[in-house]
């Protein structure tokens, strides 16, 4: 295939009434953003009603109880979420995202997983920071593995390790699937943002890994995926395009609730200080702030989708992302972070220095935004180099993970 699919999203009834959903959740996600904060987890009340509400069952397959939608959806289902919490969106992502490469692994490891039902949930660290050693039947891990957000609400994890031969010799880089009731989770999330997602340590000490919950990620990079379910669309989406894209979905959410919490404090008569301005929203200067901060969250959401739509098109079709697409997917995730990052700062400067009150949810909404588009995966310069590699053509790359 030598020309891009169609990108006309493919949105039915099932579609929209998840995101109607999650759009009925946000007024409990936003009363508890406080808590979720302050006990650095989710509160448990989130995690139940995104549960009832099959929220976490967005990417595990229809045939075992599950959603199985398309990415565009997905986003716009974490995207709404982030409206009210953005510890919560984050942790619903990692979590749907995770899952997801559950689906990428053979029928025998989905039946582990979601044999007695489709709510069991997967965590997952991709960095390969462990040592293995071959046995029969599969390899031994030893390692540890930080940032595993959702790890506090999950069941199983997907870890990356290095596999190795019986000689002890690297020869591929893999996925490990692994119950938590086999790991330690170490408490180690202690930061300025995204506190509540509880993306703590995961520890294993010599855990027996069984070949049908590995899988080879250099393969998986070149769209070659274990599950013998060849005609789910969902399994065949290109795997780094998938795993940097949905941490973007949050950043659109987070910057559409600064603009709801702006918004919301002007309509309630905000002046500003030390002008003739009673009310802010009189000023042209606030007027013309507001619609640029609304249209860089519409630029950004905008690429969000297109990437999307790209990723979903691609695997209708049953064909490998072409490299260029991919780095271009790499490329709008970083730009979704700048634009929304961009937003919230034109949104804090409306404000005011009112934002920065521990009272305010506006600075919450900033210091999550500010930690979650830092992730190394978003990294808008690496991305953009990247994809301007591709774009000339160089074939020496500055990641394998395209």
């Amino acid at each position: 295939m030598s020309t891009t699919p169609s990108l006309t999203p493919a949105v039915g009834t099932e579609d929209e009434a998840l995101i109607a959903r999650a759009a009925a959740l946000v007024p409990l996600l936003r009363e508890n953003a406080a808590r979720t904060e302050q006990g650095r987890r989710v509160v448990e009340e989130n995690i139940e009603a995104l549960a009832e509400a099959g929220l976490f069952r967005l990417t595990v397959p229809r045939r075992l109880g599950g959603h199985e939608t398309n990415l565009r959806t997905f986003l716009r289902v974490v995207s709404e979420l982030a409206r009210g919490c953005g510890s919560t969106a984050w942790v619903t992502t990692l979590i749907n995202v995770s899952n997801w490469t559950v689906g990428l692994l053979p029928e025998q490891a989905q039946k582990e997983v979601w044999g007695n039902g489709p709510d069991a949930r997967t965590c997952g660290v991709l960095a390969p920071s462990a040592t293995s050693r071959a046995v029969d039947g599969g390899q031994v891990v030893t390692g540890r593995w930080g940032f595993a957000s959702g790890s506090l609400h999950s069941q199983w994890a997907a870890l990356g390790f290095p596999i190795v031969d019986a000689t002890g010799r690297q020869v591929d880089q893999g996925m490990a699937l692994i119950p938590l009731s086999e790991l330690t989770v170490e408490d180690t999330w202690f930061v300025a943002g995204m506190r509540g997602t509880g993306s703590n340590t995961l520890v294993a000490d010599e855990v027996f890994v069984p070949d049908h919950r590995i899988m080879s990620v250099t393969r998986a990079v070149q769209g070659v995926y274990r599950t013998e379910f060849k005609d789910e669309a969902l399994y065949r989406s290109a795997l780094v395009p998938m795993l940097a894209l949905v941490l973007a979905g949050p950043q659109v959410g987070l910057a559409k609730a600064g603009l709801d919490v702006v918004s919301g404090s002007l309509a309630k008569g905000k002046g500003i200080s030390y002008t003739f301005y009673e009310q802010a929203k009189d000023s042209p200067s606030t007027q013309i702030q507001l619609a640029e901060a609304a249209q860089l969250i519409d630029t950004a959401e905008l690429h969000l989708l297109r990437a999307a739509d790209s990723i979903d098109s691609w695997a209708a079709e049953g064909e490998q992302m072409p490299l260029l697409e991919r780095a271009r997917s790499r490329m709008d995730t970083g730009y979704v972070a700048r634009r929304a990052r961009e937003a919230l700062d034109v949104l804090l400067s409306v404000q005011g220095a009112g934002s920065f009150a521990e009272g305010s949810p506006l600075q919450r909404i900033w210091r999550d935004q500010e930690t979650g588009s830092r992730h190394a995966v978003i990294n808008p310069a690496i991305s953009t180099e990247l994809y301007g590699r591709a774009l000339l053509g160089i074939e020496e790359q500055v990641t394998p993970l395209i």
